[in-house]
């Protein structure tokens, strides 16, 4: 499969306030993200590289103890096994590649 329209991928509700539409390869894991604002990301961790984009809004991003708030055009990147956690300051889209994929999200 080669072309994919994300208009025709049902978003799925990952957690309160996060829907995200899900591209998969044998490689990566990349999501397309719908964040509600005040939705919160708990601290957690995970084996998979992660590489985050904001599209559009501002989302306070906690990596490894350091926070910025992150706003369009800014990434971040979170090494496997990092602690991380966040907070959606408005509506937010976000893109994130994660390597390996995430079996889970499937």
């Amino acid at each position: 499969m080669s072309f994919r329209n994300l208009d025709e991928i049902e978003p799925r509700e990952m957690m309160p306030g996060f829907r995200a539409k899900f591209i998969h390869t044998d490689r990566v894991t990349i999501a397309f993200w719908q964040i509600a604002a005040g939705a919160v990301l708990p601290e957690h961790s995970h084996p998979h590289e992660q590489i985050a984009t904001m599209l559009e809004g501002q989302f306070e991003l906690t990596v490894g103890g350091d926070t910025q708030v992150l706003e369009a055009g800014q990434v971040a990147v979170i090494p496997g096994d990092t602690i991380h956690s966040g907070r959606a300051i408005t509506n937010c889209r976000i893109q994130d590649v994660f390597q390996p994929p995430r079996d889970e999200y499937r």
